[in-house]
């Protein structure tokens, strides 16, 4: 597959990272030849020095015989001129990112204008993440869900957990409960696991739960999510105002505080139940402490800056804060805050990157007349978890798991199964049928790519 990547801030250099390993041909393009031979010399990619949205420039990176591009560059216009350009030239897919909220409202009409197939808008998609996270402790995170009813919870195991020193499958027994542990990283290791695998604590475990037992689930694993009522969030940005459009209407009591004073005017029209704070250049600690940052039930940071994102949440996380989320640009400070067990961490650079995977694999699959299906890494991005369609191809329609033909390579759990929209959890005398929707959680060595893949 022949992929042009337009941008290489922070999210193209994650994107390539991920692609590079496999089998792609990548061609990258940006303005910066500095940039273009740090990612050559890096990775097995080719580079173009130029625009994005120049013919020229997308011509002699392939863009005539292009299966897909993606346009990531800092410019919501240049993305979606790039798209244009591209397809008009004869790409097949494009995917553009979009960070402007006068363009996110015109998504849908931007996708026809600009022959788009896949607007990804990581400042609403983050905001999203952190809405569906409220409550959380640190060390239990909502990754993703399917509508059909299918939640992927991230839970690091502390030394108290009850599941220290028991089998999956004991675990599963005596809950009751429609969840299953797809992947776990111990010591920096992937394990896809199986009934008899023991959880340790310090494990790091993805876990798929049914959405009519969520609560019983983390009720079974010890785990509470707090009851949310006081919150404050730092930084006063795009998310924050997505977050704020999805906050505001529950009744929660908001203290924002935000130094831009235009900015906290604007925020103050649009939010009138929220308390709107001008912190001006203060000293930042001092003003978390004057504004009663330790009785609030929950504490989000999102400024423009890692650093002090960093401290807001460390002080939090230093107060007993119940629950701590904190924006992260760099992957490095992403590191750092789980060292210290601040664990509930957004990162539009994540999201964005995921989601050109996503709009990748997808297209690699031929799925284009349908929605675009899911796609996550987990485990530290050793693992991904993803739908595959069963067609009629498929060498095990109609065969039960507990049969001795059905075999799956190592590293390979069918996680869940959507049938008529509906979730079903595999047991023993679960079968695939053709039409399913099978949700799969793969190491990443194995490159799954189809369902007969898996066998």
């Amino acid at each position: 597959m022949k992929i042009i990547v337009i941008g290489l801030g922070r999210t193209g250099h994650l994107l390539i990272s991920a692609l590079a390993s496999e089998n792609y041909d990548i061609v990258v393009i940006d303005k910066e030849r500095k940039l273009i031979d740090e990612i050559t010399d890096r990775y097995s990619v080719n580079g173009i020095v130029g625009s994005g949205a120049s013919r020229e420039t997308l011509l002699a990176a392939g863009a005539a015989t292009a299966d897909a591009i993606v346009a990531l560059t800092p410019i919501d216009e240049i993305n979606l001129l790039s798209c244009l350009q591209a397809k008009n030239l004869g790409t097949r897919y494009a995917a553009a990112r979009i960070t402007m909220p006068d363009f996110v409202k015109e998504s849908e009409a931007l996708k026809e204008e600009y022959l788009i197939d896949f607007i990804f808008k990581p400042r609403e998609d983050v905001a999203e993440e952190i809405y569906e996270n409220i409550g959380m402790p640190g060390n239990t995170k909502l990754v993703g869900s399917w509508k059909s009813g299918l939640h992927l919870m991230d839970l690091n195991v502390l030394e108290d957990s009850v599941m220290c020193g028991r089998t999956l499958l004991d675990i599963k027994r005596s809950s009751h409960l429609n969840m299953l542990v797809v992947a776990v990283l111990r010591a920096g290791k992937l394990t896809i696991p199986d009934g008899n695998f023991v959880i340790n604590a310090g494990d790091n475990l993805t876990v798929a739960v049914a959405d009519e037992e969520f609560s019983g689930t983390l009720k079974s694993l010890g785990i509470i999510r707090k009851k949310v009522k006081k919150v404050m969030i730092v930084g006063g940005n795009t998310i924050s105002e997505y977050l704020l459009e999805r906050m505001e209407k529950d009744g929660y009591q908001i203290t924002v505080l935000e130094k831009d004073t235009n900015r906290c005017r604007e925020l103050m029209e649009r939010f009138r139940h929220c308390r709107i704070l001008c912190t001006g250049e203060g000293e930042l600690l001092e003003i978390l402490k004057e504004e009663n940052l330790s009785e609030m039930d929950m504490v989000v940071s999102l400024t423009d800056s890692d650093e002090a994102n960093l401290v807001i949440s460390m002080y939090s996380w230093s107060c007993h804060i119940p629950s701590v989320i904190t924006y992260v640009e760099v992957t490095e400070h992403l590191r750092l805050l789980h060292s210290v067990n601040i664990d509930i961490t957004v990162s539009a650079v994540e999201t964005a990157a995921l989601k050109a995977m996503r709009f990748i694999r997808y297209h690699e699959d031929d799925f284009s007349k349908k929605e675009i299906g899911k796609f996550y890494l987990v485990a530290d991005g050793k693992a991904e978890i993803r739908e595959l369609l069963a067609g009629d191809d498929f060498k095990l329609l109609n065969v039960e798991f507990k049969e001795k033909e059905f075999r799956l390579k190592k590293g390979v759990l069918i996680t869940a199964i959507i049938r008529d929209d509906k979730m079903i959890v595999p047991t023993g005398s679960t079968s695939i049928k053709a039409g399913d929707q099978v949700i799969i959680t793969t190491s990443r060595k194995l490159r799954i790519r189809h369902l007969n893949d898996i066998l």
